[in-house]
């Protein structure tokens, strides 16, 4: 299985490289189509599968959210940039008319007083204290216009649908310019549509980094095999893993003396392979038959069990007869450890029961129906 999870993430980088996807809304459409297809394609025997493409829609999502989060505070540096500013500005106008106003005073004292609005006021003034007489006459708009000038309104209310206005025109000519990422508006927020040059470099790293998880999968398992397996324990499994088996091997490899007790995982016996590749690592295997799992299980003490998917709440979906040993580990308080990857972890719930997700193949693998 993680054969098969590796060459999907192969997969995957490649469509996702060799695509030309311009923003995040569109890199999530395709995982979403490409994670279909597998599905349909069989993907739903290997959760594995859609937990990757998952993962990897997840990682986009927070790459997304991170860019928006350093774009805000890139905005605040420069807002608070543009204020101080605009605030040494005004002092300096307000200094230049200080001195103006007392080389006038000296000059000649016949002025009368000066306006209560001073130059730096009048820039930086709100436009609601600011008072223009007959602003809306059409005389006074042909000479504005004739002028080229602008004339500050009473409010924020013009300026800001104003602003609105033109927002709607340049999302209406976006629209036309490509209708369908505007058809897929509503599926994603607006962060997810703005083009990062190094987005895409960014993506593929993440990818890189679980083809790296994949590939150091064992090891990073068997390095927590001393803090699970003691001196002098009886350990039980069912069948065969080759996680389970190379978990075991390290222990044996770090002098650890204990005893295996083997399933024999009927109909397919793949315990007694698994008790001949332990067996070649000097450590005591016996195996056993599974109606002999509660019988024996008294003297086991820890159970350690392979899975196929992890589901949401905590279920496993393993090979058939393992419920069979959790029940009778459970029967003798016998501790239970499941032992798999990260990328075996699914968000899936079994809603109508432990039977929901069996899988009732054909006994033409074990009967010969010639024989017969």
């Amino acid at each position: 299985r993680r054969l098969v999870t590796s060459r999907t993430v192969e997969l995957l980088r490649n469509l996702i490289g060799s695509t030309k996807w311009k923003d995040a809304a569109q890199l999530m459409n395709l995982l979403r189509g490409l994670g279909n297809e597998l599905h349909t394609a069989g993907g739903f025997r290997e959760p594995a599968i859609g937990n990757v493409v998952r993962r990897i829609m997840c990682a986009v999502r927070d790459e997304v959210a991170s860019c928006e989060a350093n774009d805000g505070k890139n905005e605040f540096k420069g807002s608070r940039g543009t204020t101080d500013d605009s605030k040494s500005n005004m002092e300096s106008i307000n200094e230049h008319e200080a001195v103006a106003g007392g080389f006038s005073k000296s000059q000649s004292s016949s002025a009368g007083k000066r306006s209560g609005l001073s130059l730096a006021s009048m820039l930086w003034a709100h436009p609601q204290h600011v008072s223009i007489k007959n602003p809306r006459s059409s005389s006074f708009d042909n000479t504005s216009r004739r002028a080229g000038r602008s004339v500050r309104s009473d409010s924020f209310s013009s300026a800001d649908s104003d602003v609105h206005m033109t927002q709607q025109q340049h999302q209406q000519q976006q629209c036309k310019d490509d209708s369908q990422t505007c058809s897929s508006t509503s599926l994603f927020p607006p962060s997810f549509y703005v083009q990062r040059p190094h987005f895409r470099q960014t993506v593929m790293e993440i990818i890189q980094e679980i083809m790296g998880e994949l590939e150091d999968l064992h090891r990073n398992i068997d390095d927590q095999a001393t803090a699970h397996i003691h001196a002098g324990e009886i350990i039980l499994t069912y069948g065969r893993s080759k996680t389970i088996e190379s978990f075991l091997r390290m222990a044996a490899a770090k002098k650890r003396k204990f005893s295996v007790v083997v399933c024999e995982g009927a109909p397919h016996f793949g315990g007694h392979m698994m008790a001949k590749s332990l067996a070649k690592y000097g450590i005591d295997t016996t195996v056993i038959n599974d109606a002999a799992t509660f019988a024996i299980m008294a003297r086991v003490n820890k159970v350690i069990l392979p899975a196929h998917a992890v589901l949401a709440n905590g279920g496993l979906i393993a090979p058939s007869g393992s419920n069979m040993v959790a029940l009778a580990a459970a029967q003798n308080s016998v501790p239970v450890v499941c032992l798999t990857g990260m990328y075996k972890l699914c968000p899936m719930y079994p809603h109508e029961g432990q039977d929901t997700l069996q899988d009732l193949v054909s006994p033409s693998s074990i009967i010969n129906y010639a024989a017969m």
